[in-house]
């Protein structure tokens, strides 16, 4: 167990996609905060898995996890009457996403609807229902995960930037109609995080945290939590993250289509 950590488990967390990657990392410091966490995701073993992780450090800390699918309809619902028997809501993470790279004529329907379910219906249902409970407490933190290609209409990435887009600008509104309830809202936009989500292989994970291309899922987790705690409307990790939008806004259609040509007109 982590020393110096008092936990009271009074109040809870939700975490989507809590089961790996960022969401797990989520998982792991909330708790080491003192919050009873609630997992949600869809892969049954890896919630069983992050359990076990979680508990060996924290064994003191009060666990349950959803295995649902949060693309379908009335999936938020369910995930509120999960946390119906648990210690209140003070924090919600909205984690859980998709990725593919292809252009947007190839994605197949169900890729479609995984896009415009995940990440607009789950993550703007959920983070209503959970609002509404905490503007009645007074109190209560929404993160929602974003990301940097929100601003980067780049081939290959159309249906995950136009998506992460409505993540961004859903998020800073509720932001601003939730600022005098007690109910703060952040939005984070990280750029690359060394995770499996986009497929990159361990070892160029590691190269790229090196390179400082890349930030480990536990330095943007932790920047992510102490800016949602310090009242923060958006999170950017990173200077080299912040000088890559505005340079990639900058790009002319020219060398967008070299990107096209490169990166997907001969992939496999």
């Amino acid at each position: 167990m982590k020393s110096g950590i008092v936990l009271q488990n009074s109040v809870s967390a939700v975490v989507t996609g809590g089961s790996s990657g960022i969401g797990l990392e989520f998982a792991r410091q909330l708790a080491g905060r003192g919050y009873a966490l609630m997992l949600v995701s869809n892969q049954e073993e890896q919630l069983t898995d992050a359990v076990n992780n979680i508990e060996a450090d924290y064994p003191g800390v009060m666990i349950t996890t959803l295995c649902k699918d949060l693309s379908e309809h009335g999936a938020a619902n369910v995930v509120v009457e999960a946390c119906n028997n648990f210690p209140p809501v003070e924090v919600l993470v909205n984690n859980a996403g998709i990725f593919s790279f292809k252009p947007m004529v190839e994605l197949t329907q169900r890729q479609l609807d995984l896009y415009f379910e995940l990440h607009m219906r789950a993550v703007t249902e959920l983070s209503l229902a959970f609002a509404r409970e905490m503007q009645k407490r007074g109190k209560g933190y929404i993160l929602n995960m974003s990301s940097m290609s929100c601003w980067m209409p780049m081939p290959g990435i159309g249906m995950y930037a136009a998506t992460k887009s409505y993540i961004r600008v859903m998020s800073r509104s509720l932001y601003l109609e939730m600022k005098e309830s007690g109910v703060h809202v952040m939005v984070a936009c990280p750029g690359g995080i060394a995770t499996d989500l986009f497929g990159l292989p361990r070892n160029l994970q590691k190269l790229g945290v090196r390179l400082g291309a890349l930030a480990t899922p536990q330095k943007f987790v932790k920047g992510a939590l102490n800016r949602l705690f310090r009242n923060r409307k958006q999170y950017i990790n990173g200077l080299l993250n912040r000088i890559a939008i505005v340079a990639v806004a900058m790009l002319p259609t020219k060398v967008r289509l070299i990107v096209k040509h490169r990166m997907l007109d001969n992939k496999d």
